[in-house]
């Protein structure tokens, strides 16, 4: 079964082809099918369209008629399709893209990186969220997303852009007061720093390459955000495991100093991904492509 307005199509081929075969060949499908929908128009219409038996066809009043009322209609109909494409065409860089990142990616980073697509598409309005957790992406009315590790949502067109490791590092302040530690069993008898995992309360362990994770039993430092832990790094409280994307600048100006590099764990990755899978706007796509070149840029984004 067709719908109307594929009938209303088939149909118009029909009254304008000398046969069913040559609209069909018209179409690009079988004489069966034009046959099958010019009755199935009859039938709902209550009055025959053509005369026709085994040699030839020729269209009846009614269908003459009948002909040229569904082409004005089929012509409105592309005209409303056409006329909101080409609307939707011309701003195609104009509206709302929502955006999901970690909160030391998103302060960090994403601005800097957006600022040049916004001065080239000032008709973009970005609605950013940030969440070190997973979004709720239909609350939030999440358009493109930044995530550090695995993608649970085997749904999302998810891209990995950029390896995420971790250093340890300390100030060269409390370097000078502590001894360095060669192995990491030697950390847990210095000042230490963790990140707090907000879901359970618990501190995250220190993970090393082909070894246990650490536990920590007594930070000298602990709060449940990078940045703070960074910080306090930064001061001289402690020595902490810090992603790279954070860690590395002030370890190129000296203000930290790695330690234990031959253990650094294996990377994670930093994904940029869609939740949608459906038809996409020319903005989401525009932001989407715009960040997963500049996350994986390592000029931009460090690693």
């Amino acid at each position: 079964m067709h719908n109307r307005i594929q009938l209303l199509r088939i149909f118009c081929s029909a009254a304008e082809a000398p046969s069913f075969r040559e609209a069909a060949s018209r179409l690009g499908t079988s004489p069966q099918t034009v046959t099958r929908a010019v009755q199935e128009l009859e039938e709902l219409l209550g009055e025959p369209l053509f005369h026709r038996n085994t040699r030839q066809i020729h269209i009846t009043g009614f269908g003459e008629s009948m002909a040229l009322q569904a082409r004005e209609a089929l012509a409105t109909v592309d005209g409303l399709f056409a006329r909101n494409r080409h609307a939707a065409e011309a701003a195609d860089t104009v509206g709302r893209v929502g955006i999901a990142a970690p909160h030391a990616v998103g302060r960090r980073f994403l601005l800097t990186l957006l600022l040049p697509l916004l001065r080239e598409h000032p008709g973009l309005q970005l609605d950013i969220r940030l969440d070190d957790e997973p979004t709720d992406v239909v609350g939030a009315q999440i358009d493109v997303g930044v995530r550090i590790g695995g993608m649970q949502d085997r749904s999302y067109i998810a891209r990995a852009v950029a390896p995420i490791g971790f250093m340890v590092v300390a100030s060269p302040a409390l370097l000078e007061q502590v001894s360095i530690p060669a192995r990491p069993e030697e950390l847990l008898a210095l000042p230490l720093s963790v990140v707090i995992d907000r879901r359970t309360g618990k501190p995250w362990p220190w993970m090393f390459r082909d070894r246990d994770n650490l536990l920590v039993p007594r930070p000298a430092f602990s709060c449940d955000d990078a940045e703070a832990e960074l910080d306090a790094v930064l001061a001289g409280l402690a020595i902490g495991q810090i992603p790279t994307y954070l860690a590395l600048p002030y370890v190129q100006d000296g203000r930290l100093i790695p330690l234990l590099e031959d253990c650094a764990p294996e990377p994670t990755q930093l994904y940029v991904y869609r939740p949608q899978r459906g038809p996409v706007s020319a903005r989401v796509r525009l932001v989407y492509e715009h960040l997963r070149n500049a996350f994986a840029d390592p000029a931009h984004f460090p690693r």
